[in-house]
């Protein structure tokens, strides 16, 4: 029978559930974000829904090769995005989103893996894709790089503290052109220091934590003040 007002029962029941949904917010990084992600899953559980680019586990067997949840460089980024879009479905309501690490590699002195301007025009491709599905982009800053840790570990390809500089104020002009929200990932991390690391770029587990409750409070701090 119709309630209030001959309003169905469906309908009302309808309307509830939209109303009741919890935002989804979608990640899409490199391997740090794979380390964090499972603690940031666990700080927005009850407020937001968290999903991210799948296949953690293939991911995990290498985390210098981005294979499955591993976001890659701003290509392989620009790809995946394109892919969602034209898939139709694709609706987070905030998309948190960094690549870098990977752009940065230099398997050879002279060049990195993607240079700078075609980072920054990736970007902007990005955010125009995004922008197009009215879905808000948040983005993260990359995380330090240590050159004599990493380089005297990582024997096929040398990152430099220098370009992790330069790409990620190239990436702060192009969101804050955008008014797009920036998480300074970087900054916080490194004030954790060189026992911060636990092998030649990633975290040891109590910094991911931490990661994980500075990027809940970038995601709650947004959504508090109707950014999404």
């Amino acid at each position: 029978m119709p309630v209030g007002g001959g309003v169905k029962p469906s309908f009302v029941r309808t309307v509830y559930i939209m109303c009741n949904q919890k935002p989804v917010v979608f990640v899409v990084g490199d391997s740090i974000s794979i380390h964090y992600g499972p603690f940031l899953e666990e700080l927005l559980e009850g407020r937001f829904t968290y999903a991210r680019k799948t296949g953690v586990g293939e991911a995990l067997k290498n985390l210098d090769i981005p294979e499955g949840a591993n976001g890659g460089d701003s290509a392989m980024v620009l790809a995946y995005v394109r892919e969602k879009v034209l898939g139709g479905k694709w609706k987070p309501d905030v998309f948190l989103l960094n690549c870098g690490l990977h752009d940065i590699k230099r398997y050879r002195p002279d060049a990195c893996q993607v240079p700078l301007d075609k980072y920054a025009a990736n970007l902007k491709e990005i955010a125009r894709l995004v922008a197009g599905e009215s879905v808000k982009l948040a983005w993260i800053r990359t995380t330090p790089v240590v050159e004599h840790i990493h380089n005297s570990r990582s024997k096929d390809f040398k990152r430099y503290k220098e370009d992790v500089d330069a790409y990620n104020d190239a990436a702060d002009k192009v969101m804050r052109q955008l008014n797009v929200p920036i998480a300074d990932l970087h900054g916080f991390t490194e004030a954790f220091g060189e026992a911060a690391f636990c092998d030649h770029v990633h975290f040891v587990p109590d910094v991911r934590q931490k990661q994980a409750r500075f990027l809940a409070d970038f995601v709650s701090d947004l959504h508090q003040k109707g950014y999404f």
